[in-house]
């Protein structure tokens, strides 16, 4: 008799632990699964290339459609890393093309860095991009396509101590100012906005808006709010998406604070939608405390109303393998949200997005929400 009950104790202990089991299985794959609502396209950009490496890439809409850009080479501050360029034609991705190099001379040559892509309204296609040995020794360059990105200028280089947009793309604002956010790398990490209203022939200097010693920022990314007050974005050193106001159009700009959002010392990158809400990408990872970066994964997007309070939107990417980093985020006159990233290292990424389909679950204290 005790062995019966034995046997039906066991027999029941190994169906109620396959449950949980399958539970806990279950509630696995809907977390993971229950912030990538929205997603309507995941693609690579290339399969494969003559470049082993690839980062940093920038994305833009043409009349034509969308273009891609980054740099790619051996290995980022390698001489040969040069910026390369894809158009989606006929809903496919043209091979990486070539547009600019660090060739100075038969003997002397320098990486490239950080394209960003610009499309003038009823003009031409900008690609700023920087060239030289390091971030705090490089200089500006720029070339332009009156072909929708198929062919480029020869490259100018920018007028000293002008970088151009050193990440993010560029806000047009309603009195033709062309307000491009850009940062250096030298004496701390200081923000500062480059201001042009011939697209790109002269130049004006704002800031810097920090001293570098408090707050460690660069790479900024613009939003503007429904009353028009403007709003930036920035990596930092400080573990923290920082974030920084203006009242009067970008000629001034409020103390940098904390956004709400945590920051692994890595790009991230921002846009305001039609319907009003900003939408950030950035890796959801604090730097952990004495270390100079976290971990380039996961990588998320989050909403908000009104840019100080934040929403779990998506998770882009969630592997423990390599890095998935460095975002360009646009929205398309169809509404669709269209976002580039390097993954892995090994390639670019491009996910579309219906944003009236993201979810939004409150962010507290820089939790992501389960």
């Amino acid at each position: 008799m005790i062995k019966k009950y034995i046997s039906i104790f066991m027999k029941n202990a190994r169906q109620h632990l396959l449950l949980i089991t399958i539970g806990i299985v279950l509630t696995g794959c809907s977390q993971k699964n229950s912030f990538r609502a929205g997603i309507v396209l995941e693609e690579f950009i290339f399969d494969t290339a003559s470049f082993p490496s690839c980062h940093a890439a920038t994305i833009a809409e043409t009349p034509e459609g969308l273009v891609t850009a980054w740099f790619g080479g051996t290995r980022e501050r390698d001489p040969d890393v040069c910026i390369y360029v894809s158009l989606k034609i006929n809903d496919k991705w043209t091979p990486p093309m070539e547009v600019a190099n660090g060739i100075i001379n038969d003997t002397l040559r320098y990486p490239t860095w950080n394209p960003v892509l610009y499309q003038v309204p009823n003009g031409e296609l900008m690609l700023f991009y920087k060239a030289g040995p390091s971030p705090s020794t490089w200089w500006g360059m720029l070339t332009k396509s009156s072909d929708d990105g198929k062919t480029w200028s020869i490259a100018e280089k920018l007028p000293e101590g002008i970088l151009g947009p050193i990440k993010n793309k560029p806000i047009l604002l309603d009195d033709n100012r062309l307000l491009c956010p850009s940062s250096t790398e030298v004496d701390g990490w200081k923000v500062h906005i480059e201001v042009t209203t011939d697209f790109g022939k002269t130049w004006k200097m704002i800031g810097p808006i920090n001293d570098g010693k408090i707050y460690n920022i660069i790479q900024p990314s613009f939003l503007k709010n429904k009353n028009g007050d403007l709003q930036m974005v920035c990596r930092s050193k400080n573990a923290v998406v920082a974030t920084s106001w203006s009242h009067d159009n970008g000629n001034t700009w409020s103390l940098v604070q904390e956004s709400g959002l945590p920051n692994n010392n890595s790009g991230i990158d921002a846009v305001t939608l039609a319907d009003g809400r900003q939408l950030v990408v950035y890796n959801h990872v604090k730097t952990p405390m004495n270390a100079p970066k976290g971990y380039r994964t996961p990588l998320n997007v989050a909403l908000s109303k009104d840019g100080r309070k934040w929403f779990a939107s998506l998770i882009l990417e969630d592997s423990e393998i390599s890095q998935y980093s460095y975002p360009s985020v646009i929205q398309s006159k169809d509404g669709m949200v269209h976002i580039v990233y390097t993954w892995r290292r090994e390639k670019i990424k491009y996910v579309k997005i219906d944003p009236r389909k993201l979810k939004m679950k409150e962010i507290m204290n820089e939790k992501w929400p389960d």
